[in-house]
């Protein structure tokens, strides 16, 4: 198989773009698995359901986060090794990232059935649906796995140029998720439990999927327990890159939880409503994540070829297509915040409690598409451990507490607790555009000193001296 796509080369934007709309079709696709069940939830189970697989997925995100944000080391130097074309070296890294994942799936599994529980009465769960949400959590547990597997091939597919592969298959798993969903629920009247066993099966089978098609198709890495050897040297390199991204993924997603916590406590109805809005958060930041994501791997790879310039032509190009699009969202929960929470629930008392904070909730729409790109671009460069610091002060520092004392003293102001987000996001938007701009020129500065001594130095040797 070739690589799909040469990051390096061709019009900066239409490079891009044609990288990043199929990440956006395959995220867009995977937010279905937790919009689906919602609404299969919403539509045939009682407001406790809803209330459950809300607060449930909240948990499972954590994981998928931590996922994701490993894996994204594994495309940044897969991208990194593609761009300075040493495919020894590619394949190095793709059996150390498969090996190191499965063994990290095992772990995780173990983990989540241990502590489902005591995750679930910190984050003050309602008694009502208590128990369903334990469920939800430990069935999806058992398939962390298969999220472990079908990430890890799809980042290194990224990394290597293709972003097509990982839609298609997980266009597959969705596909397989909605008819489980509808089976399971409504006609074996199987409810919580039965959209978290859709979730599984249907992860399970696209990544087996995934690896009997890549190697029949004669991809660089051929799937075999012979290739899946750890190499001392990628673990050393997945970690300094992959553990940054995955601990801020997860700062960012536990100050997420809290906010769960503090609206579980006002309610069934209220963390429903905010459940809800979690959702859409998914599909209107989809445009900048996905942005971010395909920034991460265009860079690596440009900066492997020695084109730091088209590297930033690609961010600027991006910012613009991530605000843009994001803005769709942000201007239908302005005027029509009911609609979209109607898209879930008929229950009046929910979408009265949502109307306030999805109109406040929604200006972070457009506040972190500058965040996620410049975090992209940066990630990319293997600036890892600055987006990590950037992101955990804007989790720990400013949106927990933020998040507190909004509930200490207007504890029942959906709209105020909404806004919190979007502020920090403006605020974490502003320093890290700082910092870009600041590395940026110290960048071009160090490239100008380097071409001046290399001047000199033809100079004296053309005049022999």
């Amino acid at each position: 198989m070739k690589q799909e796509q040469n990051l390096t080369e061709g019009p900066v934007l239409k490079t891009l773009l044609a990288f990043t709309v199929p990440f956006i079709i395959a995220n867009v696709i995977q937010a279905l698995y937790g919009a689906v069940d919602l609404f299969v939830i919403g539509r045939y189970c009682t407001p406790e359901s809803v209330a459950a697989v809300s607060t449930g997925t909240q948990v499972t995100q954590i994981i998928t986060s931590m996922i994701t944000g490993l894996t994204l080391g594994s495309t940044i130097l897969v991208g990194k090794y593609t761009g300075m074309n040493a495919k020894e070296e590619v394949k190095k890294t793709i059996g150390t990232t498969l090996s190191v994942f499965a063994l990290a799936a095992l772990a995780l599994t173990a983990a989540m059935l241990l502590f489902a529980t005591p995750i679930l009465e910190l984050l003050k769960t309602p008694q009502q649906s208590f128990a369903l949400a334990r469920q939800y959590v430990v069935i999806c547990s058992c398939g962390i796995f298969f999220i472990c597997g079908y990430n890890a091939i799809s980042a290194i597919l990224r990394g290597y140029g293709d972003s097509r592969r990982p839609m298609m298959f997980i266009a597959l798993s969705c596909a397989l998720n909605v008819a489980g969903d509808v089976i399971l629920v409504k006609y074996a009247g199987l409810g919580v439990a039965g959209v978290a066993l859709a979730t599984i099966g249907s992860q399970a089978i696209s990544m087996i999927c995934a690896i009997v098609y890549l190697n029949r198709s004669r991809f660089i890495f051929t799937f075999t327990l012979s290739n899946l050897r750890i190499d001392s040297r990628k673990v050393r390199e997945l970690a300094a890159v992959g553990i940054p991204i995955s601990l801020q993924e997860c700062m960012v997603r536990l100050s997420f939880l809290y906010l769960t916590s503090v609206t579980n406590r006002l309610g069934v109805y209220a963390a429903a409503a905010v459940g809800i809005a979690s959702k859409y958060d998914v599909f209107a930041m989809l445009p900048a994540t996905s942005t971010a994501n395909a920034l991460a791997a265009v860079t690596a790879q440009n900066y492997g070829a020695g084109k730091p310039e088209r590297a930033r032509a690609s961010l600027f190009a991006g910012l613009g297509f991530a605000v843009a699009a994001s803005s769709l969202f942000w201007l239908w929960a302005q005027f029509s915040p009911e609609t979209m929470i109607g898209m879930f629930t008929r229950d009046g008392a929910i979408i009265n409690e949502g109307i306030p904070f999805f109109r406040s909730c929604s200006y972070d729409y457009l506040a972190v598409s500058f965040v996620f790109c410049l975090n992209g671009y940066l990630n990319g460069r293997s600036k890892t451990i600055f987006t990590m610091i950037s992101c955990c002060f804007g989790a720990l520092a400013l949106r927990m507490p933020l998040i507190w004392l909004v509930y200490t003293y207007w504890p029942d102001n959906l709209l105020r607790i909404g806004s919190i987000a979007p502020a920090v996001s403006g605020f974490m938007a502003v320093y890290t555009l700082i910092y870009v701009v600041i590395s940026i020129r110290r960048e071009r500065g160090e490239a100008d000193g380097r071409r001046g001594v290399g001047g000199v130095r033809e100079k004296k040797r053309l005049s022999g001296i």
